[in-house]
């Protein structure tokens, strides 16, 4: 191809040029114009240059075939079919089909040149690795992009994930296993003197050579003149204590300062030989430490040099950032990972814009997840004024994908990690909004997913409420991605709260607001106080025209109205207005929000302008579905300056009643709790109907979290200087202890969701490198487990057993170990038995003051006892009793050497004193007290203890024990000296009525044990005692080690009994074979979401074959719907088989688990799909107008339009499994399903995205 010249660059030409993007295909065009002296920007952000095209095939025959006058003349047309004809005919060569295509180039080749002249000398073989990667067989970055693009984004679900952070430690067999190249190297003989693979070597080591000095010192090095002259005595006296030791081996290094090379101000005499011992021991500490992920930034020191350390920053704010925002934007250009824990309205959206923004200079990519759809589309809209360059991707919508910033639900990111997405390989930044959502039981654990399976070049930006455990939380991500997480925490709020409670009810009374916390956080117990006075008022006077009514009862609408229409009239004359009021229940907020007839809050101007914003909003609805009544009840109260925000509201009135809030325009929103978690809409004050909600199982107070959370909406950034928040008190004043708790507790802690899913168990499974139970070591609920601690646990420990001596086990001592271990099972049984009888009523009344006792323990053997006091702490109870002992012994000084052999478990003979026998008052622990018996003493305990006391006392000390002492001691003498075998005592199951199974079975066991303890021989043996103490040594680190061992181990995992059955499952049902490889069916369920069992086994059994489009969506609905209705659906004859079909597959399913030992009961598993929109589906699809399906169920138009988009998700993947399969026919029927469906109000464009 020739060269074509171009003219220089005249005044008209426009200064564009194209510049690709990463390997994507995504193009940028560079508008602004090119100084002088700088070249044209390169076509490529690639080294190479823009990747070699191809030409269309499809334009090459058109061109060929189609347009060449040769080929298709006007006239001839007979000789040019002939020719088409012999073109067109194919010789069969059946051997074709047994060609194989190239395997790739296994090496290059490279060259050998001179190294000071550059002269070629010769080529050479280079083994090339990674050839034959792919995205099918490796999970490498190195793997060529897949180049087919629609599978760029999503992946594919016979991609390998790309390896995720953390996980690369290779385990022990494949680091053991060697290649043919490698030899074993003897690490421990002779590596230094004899190279491997030489039969001999040569050493080195000089024999004479004089010990080295431990530091090498720069003075030393330099005066070793001066040293000889002034050296002092004390230095030599230090060289030879050197000599004598070992050198100190210096470490490996890469600077001199790392070695002991210090210019140490000590004298030139005395080299730096004092240090050897302190200086070098530093890096071991060092190593001991625990290493700390989560660093927690401090953010009330200032940061002055901001501007000087980013000098031209990604992003620019019109305002001041906050202390915390510029901590978090410093570690960002470091590009470090953070943790911000904040208030909402704190502006930690500034974090996540600022990555935006250096992702958009790095030409890389950030995804920005969120819980909520609602929140990803404000997101989006937000995100898109401010780059520009901003793509969406939920389960429906997929807008600009190509963009730098995609936006998305965190169940999208998971597929896209578990599938390979080609998005992974330019990702700078992921960022988690609201991460407390992983306390929701449902979808927490997805999060826990995403943060296991992000792979190690990705930085992490966590944005959360205010959580106690930030911390905790931040060192669990930084210990599975081995990378440190910056937790920056603020519990400051840009606006402070007020706190109220009201207790007006009629104009009257409109003004009762009292304050119960202030700004700075003090509680007004006063405010609290009037509150109740005042409600005592007006309840006395109506008690005594209407006689006493309790107080706690429900209150009637009509009441509710009157407090709503004083406290509205009350807030707008004081301009608190806008108002979002929290009632936890969707009924409730519409029968506030009717109530509200005679109330109007907005301007003539305010009207006009909500009239044409709604009207323009609804212009895109076809015209029945804009009479729809919930579309015009909302117009009449929105007109009126009040809405409603719940589940129940559709979609696209919520996003109009969103807009037209943040525009100040509604002035009262009644709103749930989920207007709190999703939208960022502060108002200036929050009202609380109730603080009690329904939580799914009863009901129950607000959490500390929860309260601040909604509480946290009032009060607009550099709109108002306080927020109001008002607690109505209709009924009555609300428990102040409750309030207290609510208002100033601690926001719930991030608690781990994680549970085993039978589509995370396939994905992992289908990829060898990676194993369940590595996912699940890293889940957050395994955080406690410390491997790497545990580790060097186990390493001391097996120096300690190998450092122990060996044990005699010969002779009369060969029964020894078997004796340790009936000991020791004898006190295990022993000491649940006693926890039992103290945990049980009858056993403590037992344990009174006068029960005699016997006490062992390192100071008494079977010695009798009396009790003198029980203390009262449940939990460590102990007991003060009088004991008696030898003449010598009370202070515990003579310790019996068989102390730790448990010698009274075989022996019940009782202690009698050889001498005169003397006492001691102790505090025994319940160990101590080996038994109770059945006797009882008269004691007088306070004389007792203060006799003995004053005895302990210097001056008294040689005074005679008191009466009661000396009865007592005498009673408990003559009871040993008349039962010297042992005195009966209480037994557990027969004295104290203990019944249940654990206390007999112990009890009986017991029995057994010490009878079998008389016929050992080893107790006879002269040395029994200090051999039993070696065994028991040794046997106690054995037991430590052991337990470490399982720690570490797969073994200790509390969801691996689950995981087993799960498999167990699986393999019953044919997901997968007997060595865990994916079979076709569990390739299918990877593709599926949620209820991937029930889908794939009605996809296997033909379920869906059958029915028609409008059918199978129908049917399909269970899936999605979740709620209880009260109607009872109309439908075909064939839908009422496909639904039974569903339940018994479902009751199959269930069964099976619950044979595989899953605790879920198969009622359970069948009950979880509910039927209640069946016959709305149907209708919907078969195209029957949105008003008349309102009416064939009680549930809101919101829940039916979102179950139907979620019903569309599902259509998708039933569509991708059935392609796998191979059913095309059920594939085309899931599209028309799809198609049906997707249409008018339902599927209405988000306000957001447009």
């Amino acid at each position: 191809m020739e060269r074509i010249d171009l003219p220089p660059v005249g005044p008209t030409d426009l200064p564009l040029s194209l510049l690709e993007m990463g390997c994507s295909g995504r193009f940028e065009l560079i508008t602004h114009p090119q100084p002088n002296d700088q070249p044209l920007y390169p076509q490529s952000t690639l080294p190479h240059g823009l990747p070699p095209t191809s030409v269309g095939l499809e334009t090459e025959v058109e061109k060929r075939f189609l347009r060449d006058p040769a080929w298709l003349p006007i006239h001839d047309t007979d000789t040019a079919f002939h020719r088409f004809l012999k073109l067109a005919e194919r010789d069969v060569r059946v051997d074709s089909l047994l060609h194989c295509s190239l395997s790739p180039l296994h090496s290059g080749i490279s060259v050998v040149r001179d190294p000071t002249t550059g002269i070629l000398l010769d080529f050479t073989e280079v083994l090339l690795g990674d050839t034959g990667i792919s995205a099918k067989n490796s999970m490498s970055l190195q793997r060529p992009p897949n180049p087919n693009p629609s599978e760029s984004l999503r992946g594919s679900n016979t991609n390998y994930p790309f390896l995720p952070g953390g996980m690369d430690e290779l385990t022990l067999e494949q680091i053991k296993t060697k290649s043919e190249l490698e030899e074993d190297i003897d690490f421990e003989n002779g590596l230094l003197t004899v190279p491997p693979g030489l039969k001999v070597g040569m050493d080195f080591s000089d024999k004479d050579a004089k010990t080295t000095k431990g530091e090498i010192n720069l003075l030393s090095l330099l005066s070793t003149f001066d040293d000889i002259v002034d050296s002092q005595p004390e230095a030599e006296e230090k060289e030879k204590g050197l000599g004598s030791r070992d050198s100190p081996k210096l470490p490996r290094t890469n600077s001199l300062e790392d070695l002991g090379i210090k210019d140490s101000p000590s004298t030139p005499g005395t080299t730096s030989t004092e240090k050897k011992d302190g200086g070098m021991t530093k890096p071991g500490e060092g190593h001991e430490e625990k290493k700390r992920w989560a660093i927690p930034v401090d953010i009330t020191s200032p940061c002055d040099d901001f501007y000087k350390r980013i000098p031209n920053p990604a992003f620019k704010y019109p305002f001041e950032l906050d202390m915390f925002q510029k901590q978090a934007v410093l570690r960002l250009e470091a590009h470090e990972s953070v943790f911000v824990a904040a208030h909402t309205s704190a502006g930690k959206t500034v974090v996540a814009e600022y990555a935006i923004a250096l992702s958009q200079k790095h030409m890389t990519r950030t995804i920005y997840t969120s819980p909520i759809k609602a929140l990803s589309n404000q997101k989006f809209r937000d995100f898109k004024t401010t780059f520009g360059d901003v793509g969406l991707l939920t389960g429906d919508v997929q807008l600009s994908p190509e963009a730098s910033c995609l936006i998305m639900t965190t169940e999208i990111l998971r597929s896209m990690l578990y599938n390979g997405s080609e998005v992974i390989r330019d990702l700078e930044w992921v960022i988690f909004d609201e991460v407390h959502y992983i306390n929701d039981a449902e979808r927490g654990v997805v999060w826990e997913e995403v943060l296991i399976m992000l792979p190690d070049h990705v930085s992490i930006i966590l944005l959360s409420a205010t959580v106690p455990n930030a911390v905790e939380f931040s060192e669990w991500i930084g210990r599975i991605k081995k990378k440190h997480i910056y937790v920056i925490s603020t519990a400051k709020r840009p606006v402070p709260l007020e706190h109220y409670l009201y207790t007006g009810n009629s104009t009257k009374t409109q003004k009762e607001m009292f304050l119960l916390l202030d700004p700075t956080g003090n509680f007004q117990t006063k405010g609290y106080y009037s509150a109740i006075d005042a409600k005592k008022e007006r309840t006395s006077k109506h008690a005594q025209s209407f006689g006493t009514k309790n107080a706690s009862q429900k209150t009637t609408p009509n009441q509710d109205r009157a407090v709503w229409l004083s406290l509205l009239h009350f807030l707008s004359q004081r301009q608190q207005t806008p108002v979002v009021a929290f009632t936890f229940s969707r009924t409730r907020c519409d029968d506030n929000a009717r109530s509200l007839t005679s109330m109007d809050l907005t301007s003539s101007g305010e009207k006009s302008e909500i009239h044409s914003f709604f009207q323009k909003s609804l212009s895109r609805l076809r015209g029945g579905d804009r009479q729809l009544p919930q579309i015009l009840l909302m117009r009449d109260l929105l007109k009126r300056g009040i809405a409603v925000h719940h589940s129940g509201i559709l979609p696209i009135l919520k996003e109009v009643i969103e807009m037209l809030f943040s525009r100040g325009l509604v002035k009262v929103l009644f709103a749930t709790e989920t207007f709190a978690m999703g939208v960022n809409m502060p108002a200036r004050t929050v009202v609380f109907d109730s603080i009690r909600k329904h939580d799914g199982t009863g009901f129950r107070n607000l959490l500390p979290g929860e309260y601040i959370q909604m509480a946290g909406r009032a009060g607009r950034r550099g709109l108002d200087a306080t927020g109001t928040v008002i607690i109505l008190c209709k009924s009555g004043v609300h428990d102040m202890g409750e309030l207290h708790v609510m208002m100033l507790g601690k926001p719930t802690v991030l608690q781990s969701q994680f549970r085993l899913t039978y589509t995370m168990i396939l994905n992992l499974l289908r990829v060898e490198a990676l194993r369940v139970t590595d996912m699940m070591r890293r889940s957050f609920s395994e955080s406690h487990r410390d491997t790497q601690a545990h580790e060097q646990q186990i390493g001391q420990l097996k120096r300690t057993l190998s450092s122990l001596p060996p044990l005699d086990t010969e002779g009369q001592l060969s029964d020894l170990l078997p004796y340790y271990y009936t000991v020791t099972e004898l006190r295990i049984t022993a000491e649940a038995l006693q926890c039992a009888v103290l945990g049980s009523v009858n056993g403590l009344k037992a344990l009174s003051v006068g029960r005699v006792v016997v006490v062992n323990n390192k100071q008494h053997f079977n010695a009798l006892g009396v009790l003198l006091q029980v203390s009262s702490d449940s939990v460590n109870r102990t007991f003060t009793a009088l004991v008696i002992c030898e003449k010598g012994n009370e202070e515990g000084g003579g310790d019996s050497p068989n102390a730790s052999a448990f010698p009274h478990l075989y022996n019940t003979a009782l202690f009698l004193p050889e001498g005169p026998c003397s006492h001691t008052v102790q505090k025994l622990k319940l160990q101590d007290v080996s038994a109770i018996t059945v006797k009882t003493l008269k004691v007088i305990p306070d004389r007792i203890i203060d006799n003995y006391n004053k005895r302990q006392q210097p001056r008294f000390r040689l005074d005679p024990p008191g009466q009661a002492i000396s009865t007592a001691t005498q009673e408990l003498l003559r009871l040993a000296e008349a039962n010297p075998g042992g005195v009966v005592t209480l037994d557990a199951v027969n004295d104290l009525q203990l019944k249940s199974v654990d206390v007999v079975e112990g009890t009986m066991r017991l029995r057994v044990l010490q009878d079998s303890l008389k016929d050992f021989n080893c107790i006879h043996s002269p040395t029994f005692s200090e051999q039993f103490l070696l065994v028991q040594e040794r046997m106690s680190v054995q037991e430590e080690l052991d337990k470490l061992l399982f720690l570490i181990s797969d073994q200790s995992l509390s969801l691996l009994p689950e995981y087993h059955q799960r498999i167990k499952v699986l393999q019953s049902l044919q997901y997968v074979d007997n060595s865990g490889a994916v079979q076709l069916k569990g390739r299918v369920a990877c593709q599926i979401s949620s209820h991937e069992l029930l889908l794939t086994e009605l996809l296997f059994e033909n379920a869906l074959s059958p029915l028609a489009p409008e059918e199978s969506a129908a049917l399909l609905s269970c899936l999605v719907f979740q709620q209880k209705t009260q109607v009872e659906p109309h439908i075909t004859n064939t839908l009422q088989e496909g639904i039974e079909r569903v339940l018994a597959v479902a009751q199959r399913i269930g069964e099976l688990q619950r044979d595989c030992g899953l605790t879920q009961t198969a009622e359970e598993f069948v009950g979880q799909f509910k039927f209640g929109l069946t016959e709305v589906v149907y209708c919907w699809a078969r195209g029957m107008p949105f008003a008349e399906i309102a009416q064939l169920t009680d549930v809101q138009e919101g829940t039916v339009v979102r179950c139907i988009q979620r019903l569309d998700e599902v259509l998708k993947e039933v569509r991708h499994a059935a392609r796998i399969v191979g059913d095309s026919v059920l594939g085309s029927k899931m599209e028309k399903a799809s198609l049906a469906i997707r249409r008018d109000i339902v599927f209405t464009a988000s306000l957001y995205t447009h």
